[in-house]
């Protein structure tokens, strides 16, 4: 039986004004004690607005947020129980990375060796036991992140803001450090809270995410649920790639709605696969792994449609086609993994594409 952790984070119909600007608009939402946790959404949604109101850095205008259940109104930045890694990591160029890493405790009133051996504790907790004496500008990218994350971390705090941490490192590093995050938040079980306009990032890394648009949340949920049932056209659009078919509804019963989708024709969805309701512009939408381009000779005990490969992209383990359904103007997008001995198929080709209702998530 699972048991649903406490609070860390509440916050309550929070707003903040900047002058005439509304930048948070009635934030209302809780965040877990040990949850990896992160806010995702286009420049100037409110994610690294709402992550300083956390940290202190920004007062609120109306509204509570609570830190363990405390009322943090009154309470400065330098007297909450987080600490912040910023993008730009504020590393000290002049200094070892020892001395970056101990930085936080100079007023701290541990002996000399006591503080030393919270640095190197926090040095192995990144991996980066050893490197001590090491000077700081000599670091590469990923070391100068992990030597700001000791940094934040040797002060353990209940909860640890990452403003975009990844953002400087090329692919692969960020991919690598992605993945180390992960470990080390399960390694010290404290509180993250990350910002991101990364969806995949924030798919990979996240316990539950919360999409922002415009100052408000707009879906807060587990990763599988945002990429599964987004609760808008708006999330899924924002969230991966998702295909929009324009769909007519017909009848509902029983909890269940029939609709008829361009292309695909007559389909009957369940109640989940209708997050939003039913309105009167209704669009289905699916995902390109959903669909299956079928090769000569086989098969498939899905639905099936008739289409025409417009455009082939090619993405080393994967392909993405462009294809055309059924004689319609419906385009969709398909993707199809790169096994040995899979042909990459030609534009103009006529193809069956074969697809599962299940797959479908109705839309106003």
């Amino acid at each position: 039986m699972t048991t649903t952790k406490p609070t860390m984070i509440e916050f309550r119909d929070v707003h903040k004004y900047y002058g005439d600007y509304h930048a948070l608009r009635g934030i209302s939402a809780t965040i877990r004690a040990g949850e990896f946790f992160s806010l995702l959404g286009p420049s100037g949604c409110g994610k690294t607005t709402l992550l300083r109101t956390i940290a202190g850095f920004e007062g609120i205008d109306t509204g509570v947020v609570l830190i363990d259940r405390k009322d943090m109104a009154r309470v400065p930045a330098n007297e909450r129980p987080t600490n912040m890694v910023f993008q730009s990591y504020a590393i000290f160029p002049h200094m070892s990375v020892e001395e970056n890493v101990g930085f936080g405790l100079r007023r701290d009133p541990r002996t000399k060796t006591e503080k030393q051996a919270a640095v190197e504790e926090a040095l192995a907790m990144v991996g980066l036991k050893g490197f001590g004496k090491r000077a700081a500008h000599a670091l590469s990218g990923g070391q100068r992140q992990r030597v700001a994350l000791a940094r934040a971390l040797i002060l353990k705090p209940k909860v640890l803001l990452l403003d975009e941490p990844l953002s400087a490192l090329d692919k692969k590093m960020r991919e690598h450090m992605q993945v180390e995050l992960i470990k080390l938040q399960r390694q010290v079980g404290i509180t993250f809270v990350l910002v991101t306009h990364d969806q995949e990032e924030a798919l990979v890394m996240s316990d539950r995410i919360a999409v922002m648009f415009d100052g408000e949340i707009a879906q807060l949920a587990d990763p599988e649920t945002l990429y599964r049932r987004p609760n808008s056209k708006k999330v899924a659009d924002f969230i991966g790639t998702m295909n929009f078919i324009p769909a007519t509804v017909l009848g509902e019963s029983g909890g269940r709605i029939e609709i008829e989708a361009k292309g695909l024709g007559r389909v009957e969805l369940m109640a989940e696969q209708c997050p939003a309701g039913r309105g009167d512009a209704p669009m289905v939408g699916l995902r390109p792994e959903t669909l299956t381009l079928l090769y000569p000779g086989q098969t498939s005990t899905e639905r099936t449609v008739a289409g025409v490969i417009d455009e082939v992209i090619y993405f080393g383990d994967m392909t993405y086609y462009d294809v055309y359904l059924g004689g319609t103007d419906v385009e969709v997008r398909l993707s199809m993994r790169n096994v040995p001995g899979r042909l990459i198929m030609d534009v103009g080709t006529s193809v069956d594409v074969a697809w599962s209702p299940e797959a479908l998530v109705l839309f106003r």
